[in-house]
């Protein structure tokens, strides 16, 4: 173990920050450069000043070794796929003619060539583009990027330490191409990527940084012995490298388990370890194997994906065992603060009380600060901070507007009946098939169309107070007639209102529940220049009133076909919240369940037939060890049917889920009793028709045809093509046709067509 005669000397530092600038600059400027109204010169200034000022805020508040490579134009680990030449074929020419443009191909797809696959990143909102590979696919290192953005910072005097998407995490998360035949494992390929990381790291110990760090977060999953031992010859080789840099192989978000002997004992010179929520069981772990002698320890023990203060005493406690275990420890979040919005202090419309509660990138940088000085300085160096800490604390724990003893009781009264439909889905599928009487393969939506300009004008609009509350709500009804109108002209069977009344699928809602608060600037990268404001859950949940029945009612009065009432499910209601921390989150979960019940008991009332309840978070909050699974699927699968069970047979109930790996989950998704799911399948190539069919998933499915999340409008015969091949696998009265998710961040001159395009190949393979 480490001398610890001598006082200790802790450093504060983060693992990345947020990029998109306090307004949204980077969002502006890719968007911008996309339409054309800026010049690439333009786009990579901005970028480099949002760089510039994140480094400075960072060293002011007092981090002296901050990260580069964390900041991305679009996604990290597309970047990482750049920098060892991962370049799919499709995208090889648009590469080479312009490096930037060929890098948003690959993102966003073209007319002539689909985008990589997006998925997300672990167990959180974030979406990544997955890598794709082939058993031929040759690396070569372009480090271009990460030591330029190295050079940026040491030019400014900082001190830095590159980070990189680690070489196991990088084919861990990589797929194989399209049409690479079935059982090629991306993880063979580690010997041709080894030497391409080598020549990176050595690119960089040229460039000034002393110190990089490897993210390996997908070693917290359970891994094979055969994967571990990879691992452990990966850090062994790179370890037994003379010209590199020290290495820091960090992982998050979960403990290590059994990759963590791996890992503590790799010639390597640093780990850093995420000691929040269930990763606090890496610290007896880490004793258990030994500790670190003669290694760097950076630990995460402030949330960096919560938005509420640390417990500072306590998080010194675990601070003080560590001591013990590493031959130094420096302090972090438990994660990039990638995950948190920039600035708590500038949000003037919360309460308060609730404001003293929280913490964002900014407050968490300084409690990161806090604990390090205190570890090195002693707790009397940081007094004011612990007393701070403590009374907020205090003011959370006892404060009215956390509890609410209605809404507790009625939670507490729920029985087991409440929350399944008393009706088998072939009874109900019956009466829902004579009450809507519907065309085979019947078409739909997911649910949001384009925002328009004149949407969003109008809602600031009202906010500012330009318009009154009359005229906003004839700027939607107006927006409605229009939609309702184009999809009957279209010919979509089961429409939709098209949601412009709606800012965020959460937000809408929270802002309309008790025990939910908004913020107005706590913007988080959701994927590539989409950004949403999380709400905060803070207290007990409940419905004062409908939040959805009057819209949709006008829109299902302007026609005779059905109108789907939409709503946002409880786990996801959950999952792209800022939950709170303070309870079990099934207990929280049924509070929103039964909220959700209220709402779609009065839909069914005011003669909603179809009813959409979207948890497309089922998949990615499902914990990352198998172990962790069961409770977590008994508790979600739970809160989704107790929100829909209350309603007659011939109500029917849909679900809708998109981007992300499904094969782990097909018996909860079974389990939700919903008559029809509808989930991403364009991306992937209608692999998730074939993992339902596989499961013998009993009910009715849309696996989507039309990929939203690119500009591309796909072609009738691209549509009819995957509609052919979901019908290799799923039963034709059993399959409907749809996009892969909500339409909301597209435009109408690529909406409509596509639209058009998807009736069209549906009606020509119904004939």
């Amino acid at each position: 173990m480490a001398d610890r005669s001598a006082t200790p000397q802790s450093q504060p530092t983060v693992h990345g920050y947020p990029r998109q600038g306090p307004g949204r600059e980077l969002k502006k400027a890719v968007e911008g450069y996309w339409a054309g109204r800026t010049s690439a010169a333009d786009l990579h200034s901005t970028a480099a000043g949002l760089r510039r000022d994140a480094w400075q805020q960072l060293a002011d508040a007092g981090i002296r070794e901050v990260p580069t490579g964390s900041f991305s134009l679009y996604d990290h680990v597309l970047d990482a796929a750049v920098m060892v030449g991962a370049i799919p074929e499709r995208h090889r020419a648009a590469v080479h003619a312009d490096q930037l443009d060929g890098y948003f191909a690959m993102a966003r797809g073209t007319e002539d060539a689909a985008p990589l696959e997006m998925t997300k990143w672990f167990d959180t909102n974030y979406h990544y583009l997955v890598p794709e590979l082939r058993p031929d696919t040759v690396f070569t290192a372009t480090s271009r990027g990460p030591v330029e953005e190295c050079r940026e910072a040491v030019a400014l005097g900082h001190s830095v330490r590159p980070v990189l998407v680690g070489p196991v995490t990088f084919l861990l998360l990589a797929k194989a191409a399209p049409g690479v035949a079935d059982g090629f494992e991306p993880i063979t390929l580690v010997d041709r990527l080894l030497p391409v990381y080598a020549e990176i790291l050595s690119d960089l110990r040229a460039a000034g940084a002393d110190w990089v760090q490897l993210d390996e977060p997908a070693l917290v999953q359970d891994q094979t012995p055969a994967v571990l031992n990879t691992a452990a010859r990966v850090y062994r080789e790179l370890g037994a490298l003379t010209d590199r840099p020290k290495l820091l192989v960090a992982s998050y978000f979960d403990r290590l388990g059994e990759a963590l002997p791996v890992l503590a004992h790799a010639p390597v010179d640093g780990l850093a370890l995420d000691f929040t929520g269930p990763a606090a069981a890496n610290l007896a772990d880490l004793a258990a194997a030994g500790g670190l002698p003669g290694k760097r320890l950076i630990a995460g023990v402030v949330d960096g994906r919560n938005v509420w203060i640390n417990d500072l005493e306590r998080s010194l406690s675990t601070l003080a065992t560590l001591l013990g275990l590493a031959d130094r420890v420096d302090v972090a979040p438990s994660c990039s603060l990638l995950h948190v919005p920039l600035d708590a202090a500038v949000e003037r419309d919360v309460d308060p009380q609730v404001a003293r509660w929280l913490a964002f990138a900014r407050q968490k940088t300084a409690e990161t600060v806090t604990l390090a000085t205190a570890l090195t300085r002693g707790a009397d160096a940081v007094a004011p901070q612990l007393a701070a800490s403590r009374a907020a604390l205090a003011s959370r724990s006892a404060s009215a507007l956390t509890r609410d003893p209605a809404v507790r009781a009625r939670c507490a009264a729920v029985t087991p009946e409440q929350a399944r439909r008393p009706e088998p889905y072939a009874e109900r599928t019956s009466a829902q098939r004579a009450r809507l009487g519907l065309p085979p393969l019947p078409t739909t939506t997911i649910g949001s169309f384009p925002q328009t300009t004149e949407l969003r004008t109008a809602r600031a609009d009202l906010r500012a107070g330009r318009i009154d509350g009359a005229a906003y709500d004839e700027r939607i009804a107006a927006e409605i007639r229009e939609v309702i109108a184009f999809q009957e002209k279209a010919g979509l069977d089961v429409l939709v209102h098209g949601e412009p009344e709606r800012n965020d699928m959460v937000q809408y809602f929270a802002e309309q529940l008790t025990g939910y608060l908004a913020t107005r600037h706590g913007w988080v990268q959701s994927y590539g220049t989409r950004y949403v404001r999380p709400p905060i859950l803070a207290g007990d949940v409940s419905r004062p009133e409908p939040m959805t029945v009057r819209w949709t009612s006008y829109a299902q009065s302007l026609t005779d076909r059905p109108v789907k009432g939409m709503l946002t499910g409880p786990v996801t209601m959950l999952a792209w919240s800022f939950v709170r921390d303070d309870q079990p989150l099934a207990d929280t979960a049924r509070q929103v369940a039964l909220a959700l019940r209220d709402e779609v008991t009065d839909l069914e009332a005011a003669g909603t037939a179809v009813i959409q309840v979207d948890e497309p978070a089922l998949r990615e909050t499902l914990p990352l060890r198998s172990a962790d699974r069961s409770s977590y699927l008994a508790w979600a699968t739970e809160a989704f049917r107790l929100a829909t069970s209350g309603v007659r047979a011939e109500t029917q109930i849909h679900t809708h889920m998109c981007y992300a790996e499904f094969g782990a989950i097909l018996a909860a998704i079974d389990d939700l009793d919903a008559d029809v799911i509808s989930l991403e399948a364009a991306r992937s190539h209608m692999q998730i028709a074939d993992e339902l069919a596989t499961a013998g998933y009993p009910r009715e499915v849309g696996p989507g045809v039309y990929d939203i999340h690119s500009p591309r409008i796909p072609a009738e015969r691209e549509i009819t093509d995957l509609i052919d091949r979901a019908l290799r696998t799923v039963p034709a009265d059993r399959l409907w046709i749809n996009p892969d998710c909500g339409l909301k961040t597209r435009t109408a001159a690529e909406v409509r067509p596509a639209l058009e395009n998807l009736v069209a190949a549906a009606r020509r393979i119904r004939n």
